[in-house]
């Protein structure tokens, strides 16, 4: 691992460079080494998944001072997702860096959204334990500017079960449900399934890491059958 590049791509240097090491340990390089499970970044991404959260949350919160609950609340689900981790992470090179198993690298696994998603959580957590919320806090802003500015403007969300809801409507009442399938993985990394069933018929399946993201994942998957189908 090249300390000096990570620090020149994150803009902050470690005082203790074995929390960015362990930031960027999968779990697959781990178990190939036999290393001690507190020795990946599982539960470096369990803490910066709540200060990622709460960062972007109080951001939002001083910055709209008259936007209600709601929107705020969909603003935020915009940034603290997947998708904005992962782009981030590649944005800034971070993927590079992960240290992964054997499997993982031979199928890709520094382009795959979720451990890149995970390291970043880590990588925020491992500032946020060397140097603090306040450098925590620099980080977070100045790495996700790009994608908070297009949450703020509306060039980031698009809201899949609304759409769907507007174009099956438009010949009358339609009876949509989602059914939850499968929820897999411990607490603090659940997976959710959940199938989209329209007037009693299968019309599309989704996977989020909360059942919001899981619907609007299964929404996008109807939405992208073709329209003769409904």
């Amino acid at each position: 691992m090249n300390e000096q590049e990570l620090y020149d791509l994150m803009g902050y240097r470690f005082r203790d460079p074995s929390l960015l090491e362990r930031a960027l340990t999968h779990s697959s390089y781990g178990n190939e080494r036999m290393l001690d499970k507190t020795e990946n970044n599982e539960r470096l991404e369990f803490l910066g998944d709540a200060v990622f959260d709460a960062i972007i949350s109080e951001y939002l919160y001083r910055r709209l001072e008259q936007v209600e609950e709601g929107r705020l609340t969909r603003y935020r689900s915009m940034v603290v997702r997947e998708r904005s981790l992962s782009e981030c992470g590649i944005r800034l090179g971070l993927n590079r860096h992960i240290r992964l198993g054997r499997g993982e690298e031979l199928s890709d696994g520094s382009l795959r959204s979720s451990i890149i998603a995970d390291a970043m959580e880590a990588v925020i957590a491992a500032i946020y334990l060397d140097g603090g919320l306040a450098a925590a806090e620099e980080f977070v802003l100045r790495a996700f500017g790009p994608t908070l500015e297009a949450a703020l403007s509306g060039g980031i969300y698009i809201d899949y079960k609304t759409r769907l809801q507007e174009q099956l409507q438009t010949s009358g009442p339609v009876d949509i449900r989602y059914q939850m399938d499968k929820e897999e993985g411990p607490d603090h990394a659940k997976i959710f399934t959940i199938s989209l069933w329209v007037n009693g018929t299968k019309r599309g399946t989704g996977t989020g890491r909360t059942k919001k993201e899981a619907e609007q994942h299964a929404a996008k998957a109807a939405l992208e059958v073709a329209a003769s189908v409904f």
